[in-house]
């Protein structure tokens, strides 16, 4: 029977229950590329039924990975879901299972990257290059930033022993920032 309630035992345990927040907070922070995404579509009136359809998307697949996980793993589900998926599972055809689970949250990254990297990007020249004529019209200065920036997330991405820490660190700071922060300080000035 799966346990519906975290089994909490000591203040380490306890204090487990809080690391979901950094990547709740990562998440919520995503919201700035809904601006992006209305300036490309034909009907900007569209923007509302876009939001509501990727909402209910990823709530459907975060929600049945989580549920099936729990399921298929019970008492041992880790924090990261994923990592189970390492394992023989003792069901049949389990290599598949585990393989199809890697290729879809590779595909998930792939096409996640280019949503996320098209604002850093023009963040990265506007910080840079506050004078200069759009990134567009400069080749060079678009190829320099777009390698850097590579360059820099393929060091992070070899580099950093756990997606955990990126999402810490990233919702213990740069989330904060974005999401409090900088708005207030816009807002104020």
């Amino acid at each position: 029977m799966p346990r519906l309630l975290p089994d909490v035992t000591d203040l380490t345990s306890f204090w487990k229950l809080f690391t979901v927040f950094p990547v709740l907070v990562t998440a919520f922070i995503c919201h700035y590329n809904v601006h992006n995404i209305a300036n490309e579509l034909k009907d900007t009136t569209q923007i509302g039924a876009v939001v509501r359809t990727s909402l209910a998307s990823c709530s459907i697949v975060y929600i049945m990975t989580s549920f099936f996980g729990f399921l298929l793993f019970g008492d041992a589900t880790l924090a990261d879901v994923l990592a189970n998926f390492d394992t023989d599972l003792g069901i049949p055809y389990s290599y598949l299972l585990n393989d199809a689970v890697r290729v879809s949250y590779a595909a998930h990254l792939m096409l996640v990257f280019p949503i996320v990297f098209y604002p850093l990007r023009i963040n990265i020249d506007g910080l840079f290059f506050p004078s200069a004529s759009p990134l567009p019209q400069s080749t060079t200065r678009f190829a320099f930033i777009t390698s850097g920036l590579l360059i820099l997330i393929f060091l992070g991405a070899n580099f950093i022993p756990s997606i955990w820490v990126a999402f810490q660190f990233t919702g213990a700071t740069a989330a904060v920032c974005l999401g409090f922060i900088f708005p207030a300080a816009v807002t104020l000035r």
